[in-house]
Formats: C-alpha cells, structure tokens, sequence
C-alpha cells in the first residue's frame, strides 16, 4: 500500500513538475516583452489608454467623436477590469477584428480596421509587455453616444460595410523600409485614423487615404505628396526630423500631433522612423489641391498691419522666421491647408513647441484669443497663408468665431 501512495506521490511530482515545466515555457521572454514594449510605443496605446499618469494604461480618457463621446477600457492586467483574465485568442481577436471576449463589438474609435493588418506574433507580443504592467482596479465607462449609435449591435453592419480584415501584403516590387513603413504608417501607426476623411459613419474615405481630416478643432494635414499642402516639398530628411524632434526647418508639432510625437513617434527606432518616411514619400496627391481665389487687397492690408505689430519680432518680415525655434511661415504645408483649423487654433490658445530628447530646448507664441476680434484674427490668418507664395482659401470672422468655441471649421 504504501509503494501504491508513494508511486502515486512520484507520479503527481511528476504531474505537477510538468506543468510546471509548461507554465514557464510560456511565460513571455524578456526579450518578446521588450520588442511588445517598442510594438505599444509605436501604435500610441498609452496616447488613449492613460487618464491619470501615475496609471498609466488604466484607460478612462474620454474620446470625442462626431457622435459622441468613447471612454477608452482598461489595459493593465486586473482581472475583473483589465485583461488580466482574457486569453491570448481573445486579445488577437479584439485588436485585428474588433470583437471583445463576451462577443460584443468594439467602435473603431479603437482603431482595429487599421490594426487588423498586424500580424499575430506582434499582437501577442503587445500583450506579453501589457501583461508586465501593474494591475490597475479601473471599471470601463459606458460611452456617451447619441442615439441610436449607442446600440453596438448596429457595428455589425458597419464593419460589413465598411471594415476589411486582413494583413498587411508587401509588395516584393518595393524596397523593405518601404514596406516596414507600409505596415506602421497603414497598421500599427494607424496614421488614416486621424489624417484621412472620413465618410457620414465615420469610415476612411480609402480613395483619399492621409489626404487630410478634421480632429478634436484641430486639422490633421496631408501626408501624401501634395505640392502646396502635402508632403512633396519634405525630404525624407525632414519627415524623419520631425517625427523625432517635433520640429524640422519647415515645420512645428502642434496639437494632437504634439502628443504623438512625445508619446510614440520620438521613442522609435531610427529605422522604423526612416522607414515611415521611405513610405509616405511615395504616395501620390490622394486628391487635388482646392483651387485659391485671389485675395481681397483690403484685407491683406489689414492683414500685414497685425502682422507688424503683433508677429514680425519673431517670424520676420518676410515670413522665414528661425528655423527648428520659430517655423518659417513661406512653403508651410499646414498654414495652406483647404482647413483653416490648426492655424487658428495656435492664433488663438498660443503654441508650445514639443521637447523632445532630440530638441530639448523650448519655445513658445503667445495667445491672442483676448488680444484680438475675430475680423483682425481673420485678416492676420490670410495675410500668412496667401503671401510670400503662399495660397490658401480665404478665412471669415465667423470661422474664426466658431474656432472660439472649439468647434472644428468644415471644408
């Protein structure tokens, strides 16, 4: 009896040393929880998912949309809140397809049409770093949606319309930084979420891909190879700088993109950044420039009056400024966009410039919200984006009154 219980002890240290053995075989290395960290980074989870800094990925951000607003869920591994519980299949399934573990759909304010192009391993390698993280006891908020789109089940419908699962596909003509930035600029980096228009239901207008689009009050500018308003005047040169830094000779971050730019894009890998600026070199115009009427004489006047008085000290008069502290205004891709937005904005509420490792050193605009009326704030903007070469639709005070209130101006 007693070499029955003993062997039967031997067989269960046996059992257990096993699944042990198993346990530890699929723990992630340091080495996979390492490159998942580079993997977050890269696709900004932290940008939407983290409220309170000192929780980082607790979720709770609000995030507004055309049609309402979206509280982003709990990343950290709580099980009761978090992801702590799910399984890897129901991680894989919820970032490339959208779907969560109880079966419900996501609304591609999570960007899963543009992260179903990832593959699995890097997937599963995102969670291996967000299962390292201190778990965090936060409860998802319900989103605030008008109706009816507060009703998930109507995204069965959309992503039917609207969503196409599938990886990313090289193209073997094309070099390997062109398709590593393919798959960052169109998957992980997610870039057409907020520089590409998007349709009445909120889905990218695809034939017009990172031609432009309305964010948050802000305009996110072109990033295919438009001559005024695009990318074709950068090199790869200065895509890359900027991505880095937050700033170029010809261009600050501002806004939105700012953000980007501190949390995600500056902490990449200098080849994956050259990569992303390989791929949007290429692109062609998605669409053509808006064309400028000429513009009214009496205006610019006024317009240059307030540029003397308030903007020359810095800018210079002839617009070119102090490269990389104060931008240039001439040739300047956003100052032209069809989208008023981003420069009145910054007339508006001012402008910090981003501190990077890359560019520590700091600079700023003062607002003029208070300082100026709306008529004096529309002539300084269309004095800036129509001279010096410059040429950009004119700007109205009620643009500009709609801007005071935080509302984004239509095309």
């Amino acid at each position: 009896m007693r070499t029955i219980l003993a062997g039967s002890a031997l067989v269960g240290l046996a059992l257990c040393s096993a699944v042990a053995g198993v346990a530890r075989a699929a723990e992630p290395s340091p080495e996979l929880i390492a490159y998942g960290k580079t993997l977050v980074e890269a696709g900004d989870c932290a940008g939407c998912h983290t409220a309170d800094p000192a929780k980082p990925f607790a979720g709770g951000k609000r995030i507004a949309t055309p049609f309402g607003a979206i509280y982003a869920p709990n990343l950290t591994p709580d099980r009761d809140t978090g992801i702590g519980a799910w399984l890897d299949a129901d991680f894989v399934r919820a970032v490339r397809t959208g779907i969560a573990p109880d079966g419900s759909n996501y609304y591609p304010a999570f960007p899963y049409p543009y992260f179903t192009k990832m593959t699995k391993d890097d997937t599963l390698a995102i969670r291996a770093y967000l299962g390292t993280l201190a778990p965090v006891i936060s409860r998802n908020k319900p989103p605030e949606l008008r109706w009816p789109f507060g009703y998930r089940a109507l995204m069965r419908v959309w992503n039917a319309m609207y969503f196409k699962p599938g990886l990313f596909e090289p193209d073997q003509s094309k070099s390997a930084a062109w398709n590593r930035g393919g798959y960052l600029v169109t998957g992980l980096g997610h870039c057409g979420a907020c520089h590409t228009p998007k349709n009445y239901f909120g889905a990218d207008k695809s034939a017009q891909a990172l031609s432009g689009n309305k964010v948050a009050g802000w305009f996110a500018p072109r990033l295919d190879g438009a001559a005024r308003t695009g990318l074709k005047s950068w090199s790869e040169e200065d895509i890359t700088e900027y991505l880095q830094s937050g700033r170029n000779g010809k261009s600050h971050a501002g806004g939105p993109m700012a953000e980007v730019i501190v949390n995600s894009t500056s902490k990449m890998s200098d080849a994956d950044v050259r990569a992303i600026a390989v791929y949007l070199k290429s692109l062609p115009p998605a669409r053509r420039e808006t064309i400028v009427t000429p513009t009214d004489e009496t205006q610019m006047k006024a317009g240059q009056a307030v540029y003397a008085k308030l903007c020359i000290a810095c800018h210079e008069a002839d617009g070119t400024g102090s490269p990389r502290i104060y931008p240039p205004l001439p040739g300047n891709a956003l100052l032209q966009s069809v989208n008023p937005s981003s420069t009145l904005r910054i007339i508006l509420d001012g402008a910090h410039t981003v501190t990077t490792p890359r560019a520590p050193n700091t600079g700023e605009m003062p607002p003029y919200a208070r300082q100026l009326s709306n008529e004096e704030i529309a002539a300084v903007t269309n004095y800036i984006r129509n001279s010096w070469g410059n040429a950009a639709p004119l700007v109205t005070p009620a643009q500009v009154a709609k801007a005071r209130k935080g509302e984004a101006n239509g095309e």
